[in-house]
C-alpha cells in the first residue's frame, strides 16, 4: 500500500496511476487523514443493446398536446 499527500500525488500522478495498475492499493491524503483511493478503473460486463424496449412502451397519440389551462398553469396565470 502506498500512501501519499495532495501535493506528491500531484507531481507524480503519473507513476501513482501505473502503481494502481500494476495492482499497488494507492491512497491520497490531506494532513494526514485518508482521502482517497486510486483504482484501476473496471470496465462494466453490461453490454447495452438498442431497441430492447421497442414494442413494449406505448406513447399516446395526444402526448404532445398539452391543454391551454395547464399552458396557463405553468406560467403562473392561475393556479
Amino acid at each position: 500500500m502506498h500512501i501519499t499527500n495532495i501535493y506528491e500525488a500531484k507531481t507524480n500522478l503519473s507513476k501513482l496511476i501505473q502503481e494502481a495498475l500494476d495492482g499497488e492499493e494507492v491512497i491520497i491524503s490531506k494532513a494526514g487523514k485518508p482521502l482517497v483511493r486510486l483504482v484501476p478503473f473496471q470496465p462494466q460486463g453490461i453490454v447495452r443493446q438498442p431497441g430492447y424496449w421497442k414494442g413494449k412502451v406505448k406513447i399516446a397519440k395526444d402526448f404532445d398536446k398539452l391543454p391551454a389551462n395547464m399552458m396557463e398553469v405553468f406560467k403562473g396565470e392561475k393556479e
